[in-house]
């Protein structure tokens, strides 16, 4: 369904404007559907991703400022959610070997087993294949790579 049908609009000023909406309220659309598949599992959307990132971490330990700088989404206080995280029992703490200030993360089996479970869901393989082909994804791919920069 086009945008302007989906949000009621007439028109837009310009092309790179209806692409600006597009693109944003898509994200919305997405966002919103991985949340709800996430809370499935008694998580948020960026909780699965720390338990991603420290999963690929593991095992070898993760910081916060890591986590931060790979997090999909802003996040500005990581430190209150992997507070939450260590009490949900998703994600354990210890003190850095290497530097007594630090702190290390890693992931715990309860995460891992959320995540594998969650792990296929969240791929969308069951909506994205049936709405673009492949080729139509690798373009999409190659645009959002370009217009990052």
């Amino acid at each position: 369904m086009k945008i302007e049908d989906e949000i009621k609009v007439n028109k837009f000023s310009n092309e790179w404007h209806r692409c600006t909406v597009n693109i944003l309220y898509t994200y919305n659309r997405i966002s919103n559907a991985l949340e709800q598949r996430a809370a499935k599992e008694g998580i948020t959307l960026k909780q699965f991703n720390v338990l991603r990132i420290l999963r690929g971490r593991y095992p070898k330990p993760s910081t916060n400022s890591l986590i931060k700088s790979r997090m999909l989404s802003f996040t500005p206080d990581i430190s209150r959610m992997i507070d939450r995280m260590v009490s949900k029992e998703l994600v354990s703490r210890c003190q850095s070997g290497a530097d007594k200030r630090a702190v290390d993360l890693f992931i715990t089996k309860k995460g891992q087993e959320i995540l594998k479970r969650l792990d296929e869901d969240m791929l969308m393989m069951d909506i994205l294949p049936s709405r673009i082909s492949e080729e139509e994804a690798i373009a999409l791919n190659a645009l959002l790579d370009k217009l990052r920069g």
